[in-house]
C-alpha cells in the first residue's frame, strides 16, 4: 500500500525522521549558561552543600522556595531520597501505614518501605489519574499515619479533598511532586499544598539537573531542621563556622552537589518560559486529538494547571468502532501502528504498584515493614480504575518537553488523524492479536 496508507503497510511516515531533531525534541535544553555555570563551580572549588553562605546549593534552595511559596527548601541527592527524608523528618513511625496511589512510579512505594512504613494502595480517579479521595477515605485504618498525594504526569491531585481528609483523621499530607514542577492548584504551587513535598531533579524532569537530584519543601521550621540533619549524617551544621563531626541522629548522606545545583539554577531561570511554551504546544496538539472518536486526551480541571510532564491517551474500542477485540489488544495495535508512523507511544507503568514483583515477593527486606504491624496485608487488592487505565492507554514522553517541539507535535497530530482514517485496519490488527487480557491485568 502506498500514498496515504499506513506506514506499517508501506505508506509514508507521518512524522519524518528528519523532522525529529535534537533542537526540537531533545531534553534537557543545554545552553552556554549551563556550561559556564558548571565551569564556574569547578573553578570555585566549592562543591558541596556544606559551604556556608551563598553557595550554589543554598541559592537553589532559596530560589525554589521563593517560586513555590514555602518558607524552606532542602536540596538532596535524588527524588526518591527526597520522599524518604520527608517521611523521616516528619516523624512517620515505622510499621504505620501510608496511603499510596496504585498508579505511580515504584519510588512512591519504595521510599516508604525504605523507612519501614507500610504502603497501602488506593485506586485512582479514571480521568485525572491521581488518587481518588473517596478510595483514600475507605482505606484509612487506625494505623494510617500519612497520605502520599502523587501529582502524576504533572497534574495536581484534588488537594482540597485530601487536605480535609488528612485533617479529619490527623494525618500527614505529603506531596510527591516529582513530575509537577510549577503546576498550580487553586492559585498555589505544588510543593506548598501539603505539610511537606518532594521534587525530583532527574535529567528527564521538567526542572532537571545534569543527572540526579531532589528538593524538599515545607513551611515547618522544625521539620526543615531535621531534613538538614538527615542529609548530613545527623550533624547540625546550621549557624556553625566549623564542623564538629557530632551526629545527633542516625542518618546517612543525601547531599546535592554544587555542580548539579548550578546546572539546575540555569534551568530554573527558564522554567516559566518553557512551561508556557509547553502549555501552548501541548494544548494545540490536544485540540486536534480531542476531535477523534474513541480517543480520550489528558484532562486538566479548571481549578488547576498542568505541568504536562507525561501525556497519557486512552483508547475506547467502542468509540473507535472496533468490535471483537480486547482493550489491551486495541492499545497494542495502536502502539504498533503509531510507532510505525514515527510517534513513540509507549506504556508507562505496565502494572499497578501493588502488582510490582518486588512488592509481591518483598525480596530484600525479609518481609519488613509489614512484619512490624498486626493483621494481614496483601498487595493484590482490586483497583479497577488503575487496571482499566493501564490496559487501554499509552503515553507520550519527553518529546513535548522541549519548548521548540510545536511543529513535531503537529506532525504527531497528523499521524493520529491519519491512523484514525484507517481504523478498519487497526481493528483488523487488534482482532488478530491475542484476545486474552495483557499481562497487566492477569
Amino acid at each position: 500500500m502506498s500514498g496515504n496508507g499506513l506506514a506499517m503497510f508501506g505508506g509514508p511516515r507521518a512524522v519524518p525522521k528528519d523532522r525529529v531533531t535534537k533542537d526540537r525534541v531533545g531534553w534537557p535544553v543545554i545552553t552556554d549558561a549551563e556550561r559556564q555555570a558548571v565551569v564556574g563551580v569547578l573553578d570555585s572549588g566549592q562543591f558541596t552543600s556544606n559551604n556556608p553562605g551563598a553557595g550554589q546549593v543554598q541559592l537553589l534552595e532559596r530560589e525554589w522556595a521563593a517560586l513555590v511559596g514555602t518558607a524552606h527548601c532542602a536540596a538532596v541527592s535524588n527524588g526518591t531520597t527526597a520522599l524518604e527524608l520527608a517521611l523521616t523528618a516528619a516523624g512517620v513511625e515505622p510499621g504505620t501505614e501510608i496511603l499510596v496511589p496504585a498508579l505511580s512510579f515504584i519510588a512512591s512505594a519504595v521510599a516508604p518501605v525504605h523507612r519501614l512504613v507500610v504502603p497501602v494502595f488506593v485506586d485512582i480517579d479514571p480521568v485525572t489519574y491521581t488518587m481518588d479521595p473517596r478510595a483514600a477515605a475507605a482505606a484509612i485504618t487506625p494505623r494510617t499515619s500519612a497520605i502520599l498525594a502523587v501529582h502524576l504526569h504533572g497534574l495536581p491531585c484534588d488537594m482540597a479533598e485530601l487536605r480535609e481528609l488528612a485533617d479529619r483523621h490527623g494525618l500527614l499530607l505529603i506531596e510527591d511532586a516529582a513530575q509537577a514542577h510549577a503546576a498550580e492548584y487553586r492559585g498555589r504551587r505544588t510543593g506548598a499544598l501539603g505539610d511537606v513535598a518532594a521534587f525530583s531533579l532527574n535529567v528527564v524532569k521538567n526542572l532537571p539537573t545534569c543527572g540526579e537530584g531532589g528538593l524538599v519543601t515545607t513551611d515547618d521550621p522544625d521539620l526543615y531542621a531535621r531534613l538538614l540533619r538527615h542529609r548530613q549524617f545527623g550533624e547540625d551544621l546550621e549557624g556553625r563556622g566549623k564542623r564538629d563531626y557530632i551526629s545527633h541522629e542516625l542518618a546517612g548522606n543525601a547531599k546535592l552537589s554544587a555542580v548539579q545545583a548550578a546546572f539546575t539554577r540555569c534551568q530554573l531561570g527558564r522554567l516559566e518560559e518553557y512551561h508556557q511554551a509547553r502549555d501552548r504546544n501541548v494544548r494545540a496538539l490536544l485540540d486536534r486529538l480531542g476531535a477523534l472518536p474513541g480517543l480520550r486526551v489528558p484532562h486538566c480541571p479548571d481549578d488547576r494547571t498542568h505541568a504536562w510532564h507525561i501525556l497519557r491517551f486512552r483508547f475506547r474500542a467502542e468509540g473507535m468502532g472496533i468490535e471483537g477485540a480486547t482493550p489491551g489488544a486495541v492499545r497494542a495495535a495502536v502502539e504498533r501502528v503509531m510507532r510505525a508512523e514515527g510517534v513513540p507511544l509507549q506504556q508507562y507503568q505496565p502494572v499497578p504498584l501493588p502488582q510490582q514483583k518486588a512488592l509481591v515477593s518483598r525480596e530484600g527486606f525479609g518481609g519488613y515493614p509489614w512484619r512490624l504491624r498486626p493483621g494481614d496485608y496483601g498487595p493484590g487488592e482490586e483497583h479497577p480504575n488503575t487496571l482499566a487505565v493501564i490496559e487501554d492507554s499509552l503515553t507520550l514522553q519527553r518529546w513535548h518537553l522541549n519548548p521548540a517541539a510545536g511543529p513535531v507535535l503537529q506532525d504527531c497530530a497528523a499521524a493520529f488523524e491519519k491512523v484514525w482514517a484507517h481504523l478498519d485496519q487497526v481493528a483488523a490488527l487488534a482482532r488478530a492479536m491475542s484476545p486474552a487480557p495483557s499481562e497487566a491485568v492477569r
